[in-house]
């Protein structure tokens, strides 16, 4: 069995993002970059499953610019086997990845596809979606563990309500939550290996795929500062002021 692992370069999470003075989106000149930290989980449950002997192989994707080699070999250092680069300096969103990795998933032929559910950069927690519609497969979202056995994999997902329990017939598409797994670190030794594994280098116009950006950003601002807080006498003069202040009553 072939697991597809896409991964994500995104903005180190422990860094602070700027925005650019013109408004256009978040300076990423000189910052620390790494892979997106459901993404790693996601290599980490792909790596478990080949070492617990049901799946045979581990195939990790990137999309985007050449930069991207570096988190797939850190993909390669944790486990997977090979990497593939979709490389393309656009502006990726959702469904142009989405798109990309069903072409890539028809050229590969994988029975699962495991990714993070998000992306801490842009947050939209659409990609692993978007491609479970694409490619006609089931979809379990939001896993906290994973089973697979016999061309069905069994899901146990995170709700509103508490847990909910899936089986999906194989081929299908699961996305990672946090409580899936504690990924590992990368030993030296591994990174080593990792530079010699192969990775392939492919264009979006290779695969058919138009990646034109379909939505235009406006305009970037931060958040607002948190204003100071104000001490109450009494509810009384708490529910005056929600209700003639904050105009929330």
């Amino acid at each position: 069995m072939k697991i597809l692992v896409p991964v994500k370069r995104v903005v180190d999470y422990n860094v602070k993002v700027r925005v650019k003075s013109d408004g256009t989106g978040v300076d990423i000149a000189n910052v620390k970059m790494s892979m997106n930290p459901f993404d790693e989980i996601a290599v980490e449950e792909a790596v478990r499953l080949k070492e617990a002997g049901v799946a045979t192989e581990v195939v990790a994707v990137s999309c985007g610019v050449g930069a991207c080699q570096e988190t797939l070999r850190t993909a390669m250092a944790i486990g997977a086997d090979r990497g593939i680069l979709v490389e393309t300096d656009a502006e990726l969103q959702p469904l142009a990845v989405a798109k990309l990795l069903k072409a890539v998933c028809d050229k590969e032929q994988p029975q699962v596809v495991i990714c993070g559910k998000q992306a801490i950069d842009d947050d939209a927690n659409q990609t692993g979606q978007m491609l479970s519609a694409l490619m006609g497969w089931p979809q379990a979202t939001f896993a906290s563990k994973v089973a697979v056995s016999a061309g069905k994999a069994t899901v146990t997902r995170e709700i509103d309500g508490g847990l909910e329990t899936l089986e999906i017939a194989l081929p299908a598409v699961v996305t990672t939550d946090l409580r899936l797994n504690e990924p590992r670190y990368a030993t030296l030794p591994n990174i080593m290996k990792a530079k010699k594994k192969p990775l392939e280098t492919i264009k979006p116009a290779d695969l058919g795929v138009d990646v034109t950006p379909r939505l235009t950003t406006l305009k970037v601002v931060e958040p607002p500062k948190r204003s100071a807080g104000v001490m109450v006498a009494d509810v009384a003069q708490l529910v005056d002021k929600l209700k003639n202040e904050a105009k929330v009553l």
